[in-house]
C-alpha cells in the first residue's frame, strides 16, 4: 500500500456557479459588512452557470498537495447518489486516494450555489447531515500529516474522535484550517485539535474571531493563537499579503504581482494553505514555503472555481523564479 503524505479530513461539495450580469447587482454597506443586492420579486437575466464537482476546503488542499506531487488521501462523506459518484471520479481523475471515503445510504450529497459577482462570490451552502466515524487505518496506512478543515456543524463529535487518533500516534503533524462551523463551536469546544496542530491557518479575521479580540496588532495576535498549542500559526491579510511565526521567528511576506485582474476568488485560502503546507513537507523553511504560498493563489484567482488554477511544483518554481526582488519575506 503506497504511504500517505497527507490525510485530508472535511467535507466535499458540488459548486453550482451562476454568473451574474453586472447591471443587475449591487454590493452595499450595512452595519455588519458588504451586502449583494438583486432585484426582488423578479426573473434577472445571469450570464452564465458552471458546475464543479469535488470542492471544499478539505478537496481543494487533497487536489493541490497531488498536484504538488505527494500522496494525498481524503477522509470525507458524500451520499449515494449521482453527485457523490460523480465527486469520487473527479478525486480520482486528480491523482486523491478516496478509499476513506463514506458513501451514506439514503442521504443527498453536498451541493451548494455561488452567486458570482464581479471577482467576488457569496456562497450559499446547505451542510448534509452525515453518519461521521472515523476510519480504521492499518499501520502502513498511517499518514505522515493531517490537513483538517471545514465540516459540518453536526461533527463535533468527530473532533473528539479525530483527537483521539492524533493523541494516539504522537508522531503524525496535523494543519488546521479551521471552517465557518468549527470557528463557531470556538477555542475551549475545539482546544484538543488546538493542542495537537503543528500549522494554523487563518485569515486575519478569523484569528480576532478565534481569540475574541479585535486588535490590529499582529504580534498580539500571533501569541494568543500560539498560546492554544499550534507550533506555526500562519496569518492572511488580504492585499497586504501574509504573516507567519514558529515561536521564535516572525515574517511578513507580500503577495506575488497578479498577472492579470482576478476573474474569480473562490479557494484563495485553500491553495495558499495547503501550498505552504506542502513546502514544508518537502523540507523547505519557513522563509521559503512562504515564498511557495501566494503563488499558486495568483492563479487560482485567474480561474472559475478553486481547483483549476492549481500549480504543479515545476511551474511554481518558473513563477518563482520571475519574481521581483521585493517578492521576499521580512522578519518582524
Amino acid at each position: 500500500m503506497t504511504k500517505i503524505d497527507v490525510l485530508n479530513i472535511g467535507d466535499i461539495v458540488t459548486d453550482a456557479f451562476i454568473k451574474l450580469k453586472d447591471e443587475y447587482g449591487r454590493v452595499e454597506e450595512a452595519a455588519d459588512g458588504k451586502r449583494l443586492s438583486l432585484p426582488f420579486s423578479t426573473k434577472i437575466p445571469f450570464d452564465h452557470a458552471e458546475v464543479l464537482d469535488a470542492v471544499g476546503n478539505s478537496a481543494n488542499t487533497a487536489v493541490n498537495f497531488a498536484k504538488l506531487g505527494l500522496k494525498s488521501s481524503f477522509v470525507t462523506n458524500v451520499g449515494d447518489d449521482q453527485a457523490g459518484r460523480d465527486m469520487v471520479v473527479a478525486l480520482t481523475k486528480n491523482g486523491v486516494d478516496t478509499r476513506f471515503v463514506k458513501a451514506n445510504a439514503g442521504k443527498n450529497s453536498n451541493y451548494h450555489y455561488v452567486l458570482w459577482y464581479g471577482d467576488e462570490r457569496t456562497i450559499l451552502i446547505k451542510h448534509e447531515q452525515y453518519d461521521y466515524h472515523w476510519p480504521t487505518f492499518r499501520p502502513d496506512e498511517l499518514p505522515e500529516w493531517v490537513y483538517f478543515s471545514s465540516i459540518s456543524e453536526g461533527a463535533l463529535e468527530y473532533h473528539d474522535a479525530v483527537a483521539d487518533w492524533l493523541e494516539a500516534h504522537p508522531t503524525i503533524k496535523m494543519a488546521f484550517q479551521p471552517g465557518t462551523f468549527q470557528l463557531l463551536a470556538g477555542k475551549e469546544r475545539l482546544a484538543r485539535i488546538y493542542q495537537r496542530t503543528q500549522v494554523l491557518a487563518v485569515n486575519f479575521e478569523e484569528a480576532q474571531q478565534i481569540l475574541d479580540n479585535r486588535t490590529r496588532d499582529i504580534h498580539e495576535l500571533f501569541n494568543g493563537l500560539h498560546a492554544l498549542g499550534p507550533n506555526t500559526v500562519v496569518i492572511t491579510d488580504g492585499p497586504a499579503g501574509s504573516y507567519a511565526s514558529d515561536g521564535e521567528n516572525r515574517f511578513k511576506m507580500p503577495i506575488y504581482p497578479d498577472p492579470a485582474p482576478p476573474v474569480e476568488r473562490t479557494g484563495c485560502g485553500d491553495a495558499y494553505t495547503s501550498t505552504f503546507v506542502a513546502a514544508l513537507i518537502k523540507g523547505y523553511p519557513l522563509e521559503g514555503a512562504l515564498q511557495w504560498a501566494p503563488i499558486t493563489p495568483t492563479n487560482v484567482v485567474q480561474h472559475v472555481g478553486a481547483q483549476a488554477g492549481l500549480l504543479d511544483e515545476e511551474t511554481l518554481k518558473e513563477w518563482l523564479a520571475k519574481a521581483p526582488d521585493w517578492y521576499k519575506a521580512e522578519r518582524i
